[in-house]
């Protein structure tokens, strides 16, 4: 009886002391603004930096057709109860699902950088199974992991979201952005930032999430990489942070990448695959979800529908359909799991078997 007096207790603490960790974040997140408001914000990283450079190879430039290809995009809404969570979105920006992230009460960026190299490097048939791994870990580091590329560390992603938090936290004081900077304002707390995409996007976010600890990763028709095997490496943030969503006529759907990568990276551990279209809110917990939603049979359609836009289903009222997808993908607490399921077996792991 004693000892289990004794685990009650650690629990009881347990619970005290995460509840009060969580209030911690909510009084240092706290906005104090004479005009609540949602802010939109604007920004070039190469006017935020002056270290920052292009890499025309990789189509990493700052201008081109006389447009500004380096503009960054940020989201606060000092009227919603902050949540103390920064998601860094790794794709074009996407001015509805920003305008949902700042109603959620999260912060939201979109840095610049090298996300466009796909076509342009790893061109060897076979691609090597490390090649866009390294690349994507490359861009979103700084740091030398591929041999295709020579991106500095003020290019990274990594050092343009920081670079951009700190200008915003003097630029717009009133959202607080000053929270997510560490102690001596060096860098992001990545414990609070949840990495997001779609597509491409999403790819690189899980890929960083793997050699980064965050708190959270929302990957939205993805991750592909059907070759490469870094879903399967040790991963620094823990596998139920990681959250999928997925339409079943989506060629990477149809062609087992996203459920080839969603089981190497673990998400089988919290659940079945579960359909958005059958199934309410949380959706048993789980970190896999798909709709089969009528997209008039149109893969690409099927593709863009997963994230707020013109593609993504309405219902007769008007409202997208997946309003309560987008919520629990950015939002469940990801301490709340669903039952182990075993690995599907008509789902392909070794894709070169095909090659």
């Amino acid at each position: 009886m004693k000892t289990r007096d004794s685990f009650s207790l650690l629990a009881a603490l347990a619970i005290v002391g995460a509840a009060a960790s969580a209030d911690a974040a909510s009084t240092l997140a706290r906005f104090n603004d004479s005009k609540p408001q949602q802010y939109r914000i604007e920004a070039r990283a190469s006017k935020l930096d002056p270290r920052t450079r292009e890499y025309p190879k990789i189509d990493f430039v700052f201008a081109k057709g006389g447009k500004s290809q380096d503009v960054q995009h940020a989201t606060v809404d000092t009227r919603v109860k902050p949540r103390g969570k920064l998601v860094i979105w790794l794709m074009s920006y996407n001015e509805r699902l920003f305008d949902r992230l700042a109603g959620y009460g999260l912060h939201a960026i979109q840095p610049h950088y090298a996300n466009r190299w796909f076509s342009k490097v790893c061109l060897e048939k076979p691609v090597g199974e490390h090649c866009r791994g390294n690349m994507r870990l490359e861009a979103a580091t700084g740091d030398d992991f591929s041999k295709d590329a020579d991106i500095q560390k003020p290019d990274g992603m990594m050092e343009r979201a920081y670079q951009f938090v700190k200008w915003l936290a003097k630029e717009n004081p009133q959202g607080r952005w000053d929270y997510f900077l560490t102690a001596d304002g060096k860098g992001l707390r990545w414990e609070h930032v949840i990495m997001a995409g779609s597509s491409h996007g999403s790819t690189t976010a899980a890929r960083f999430a793997k050699h980064q600890k965050v708190g959270r990763v929302v990957m939205l028709c993805g991750p592909r990489d059907q070759y490469q095997v870094w879903q399967s490496l040790p991963s620094a943030t823990p596998a139920n942070r990681y959250f999928g969503f997925s339409h079943v006529l989506d060629g990477g759907w149809t062609g087992d990448h996203y459920c080839r990568s969603w089981e190497l990276i673990g998400l089988h551990q919290f659940g079945p695959i579960v359909n958005v279209d059958k199934t309410k809110p949380p959706f048993g917990n789980s970190r896999r979800l798909i709709t089969a939603w009528d997209v008039k049979k149109d893969a690409k359609r099927a593709h863009s529908s997963v994230q707020p836009g013109g593609a993504s289903p309405k219902n007769a009222q008007g409202e997208f359909v997946f309003e309560s997808v987008w919520r629990y993908l950015f939002t469940h607490p990801v301490d709340q799991v669903g039952e182990s399921v075993p690995l599907d077996p008509g789902c392909l792991k070794d894709q070169r078997s095909k090659l």
